[in-house]
């Protein structure tokens, strides 16, 4: 059964101007909720805000009157971002559409685009969203989110029938955690 693309969409609430869109990037990465507006993979996988980069939606090379526009930024990984590029292709506002509408993800995490969608049918593919680093880093999210509900749940004093099972659950889970995280090492 897939799963949703995205749980939060992205919304820009930024009213400032600035003369840099450089300036942006604090405001964008709350409103895109630290994640690639393109993948929904959250930056913390990717070493944070300073690794992720400021996409201008419509290209900046060839609107520059757009340059410092709030909305027509998006926060992305640097992978995405280099990949569009300058292309004018048919691209989906990750603020403007509900990306659950144009794309799902498969039983593993992976990015599938609906063939209903042919705009996410072209972003799938000029965007080689279904490289497996985002299944990966969907997964590891995943395993984490578990981790620290369980880690909760041990905690509870309500839980001390179950406190040994949350514990072999927990382990189990961290065990996945670390062979993921050993094979984006030696995958680099």
């Amino acid at each position: 059964m897939p799963n949703k693309f995205r749980n939060i969409s992205p919304k820009r609430t930024c009213s400032k101007v600035y003369k840099s869109y450089r300036s942006f990037k604090p405001f964008l990465a709350d409103d895109f909720n630290k994640r690639c507006g393109y993948t929904d993979c959250p930056d913390f996988w990717f070493g944070g805000k300073n690794n992720f980069h400021i996409d201008h939606f419509k290209p900046f090379s060839k609107n520059p009157q757009l340059a410092t526009e709030y909305s027509n930024l998006v926060y992305c990984c640097s992978y995405v971002n280099i990949l569009k590029s300058d292309d004018e292709g048919d691209y989906i506002d990750p603020c403007d559409v509900d990306f659950n509408d144009h794309f799902k993800r498969g039983k593993g995490g992976e990015i599938l685009p609906k063939d209903s969608s042919k705009e996410a049918l072209y972003m799938h593919s000029k965007l080689n969203l279904g490289l497996s680093r985002y299944s990966l880093i969907w997964k590891l999210d995943e395993i984490y989110d578990r981790l620290f509900k369980l880690q909760n749940e041990i905690k509870n004093p309500k839980n001390k029938d179950i406190k040994n099972d949350l514990r072999i659950i927990h382990s189990e889970l961290a065990e996945e955690f670390m062979t993921y995280l050993k094979y984006l090492k030696v995958n680099q």
